[in-house]
């Protein structure tokens, strides 16, 4: 069985505390309480308003800095809200890496829903991804496993198929085989998400009220995101967003989505045995790419 990976530090409510006292004695005063705890980071809330984001593991420092940077240059053009940061907080002897205060959104996870109850989503989350899927600058941050051509998942893919922790690997195999042959993405790099799944957005009163979580912010082929179309939804909801898209997207890019749908989904499986959430992220996800 596999978990996602160790953490390297324990970010815990004590050294977060910690850090504000010594970097924003403003905000120390405040409440703290553990609210997360996924693969990269930590989200503890900061009173009502507030929470703080820290890394876990040295592999997602970088990715802190990514938000820190662009986020608020890609935050103004979004329709829902993202966890812009409104405070920046730097190493110190005690805790090696960049962390973040942003604002904290009301809402629970859309991954919380059952499929049928996404469909609402379709559209919003459409208006997003065209709102993000714009050229990116040469600077944009690089991700060897985002927004890449889809041959170069092709060993992590088998890897996690003969793990035992995916199901029907047989027919995922064949499927993939196909799909990481469809032609690659030749126009300039956009800006992508990279991480596009339901355990990523925030739903409030039944709306779309936030996109979290841009670790994997980077820029490549916009065929990553679209792979939400079966990580979010199922056929009924997938139909909607494709419609909310028409025309943006050739018949090639959304082949090479649905082949991102299937690699993401065997990540989440063969990585989350201790996050039943993400895990069940990835089981639909099988479920939906090989029902088409």
């Amino acid at each position: 069985m596999a978990d996602r990976p160790a953490a390297e530090v324990a970010v815990d409510e004590a050294l977060v505390a910690r850090l504000l006292t010594d970097q924003h004695p403003d905000l120390a005063d405040q409440p703290l309480r553990l609210a997360a705890s996924g693969w990269d980071n930590v989200i503890v809330r900061l009173g009502e308003d507030l929470a703080v984001r820290a890394p876990r593991r040295a592999a997602a420092a970088e990715l802190i800095r990514h938000e820190q940077r662009w986020l608020p240059v890609l935050a103004p053009r979004l329709p829902v809200d993202t966890p812009v940061p409104v405070r920046h907080g730097g190493p110190t002897p005690y805790f090696p890496w960049a962390w973040s205060v942003t604002r904290w959104f009301p809402g629970t996870t859309a991954a919380v829903l059952a499929a049928g109850e996404r469909h609402a989503l379709a559209e919003p989350l459409a208006a997003f991804v065209n709102a993000l899927h714009r050229p990116a600058p040469a600077d944009a941050p690089h991700n060897p496993v985002r927004g890449v051509p889809l041959r170069g998942r092709h060993d992590a893919v088998r890897e996690r198929l003969g793990s035992g922790l995916v199901p029907e690997a047989d027919r995922v195999l064949t499927l993939w085989e196909d799909l990481r042959h469809a032609p690659v993405w030749t126009a300039p790099p956009l800006w992508l998400h990279g991480d596009l799944h339901p355990a990523n957005m925030l739903v409030h009163d039944g709306a779309l009220v936030a996109v979290i979580d841009f670790g994997d912010l980077t820029a490549g082929d916009p065929a990553t995101d679209l792979a939400t179309a079966w990580l979010t939804f199922d056929a009924p909801g997938r139909a909607s967003f494709a419609r909310a898209l028409a025309g943006a997207y050739d018949e090639a890019t959304w082949r090479r989505a649905r082949g991102w749908a299937l690699s993401l989904a065997t990540a989440l499986l063969a990585h989350s045995d201790d996050v039943p959430l993400l895990r069940a992220v990835g089981e639909h996800t099988i479920r939906e790419v090989l029902g088409g």
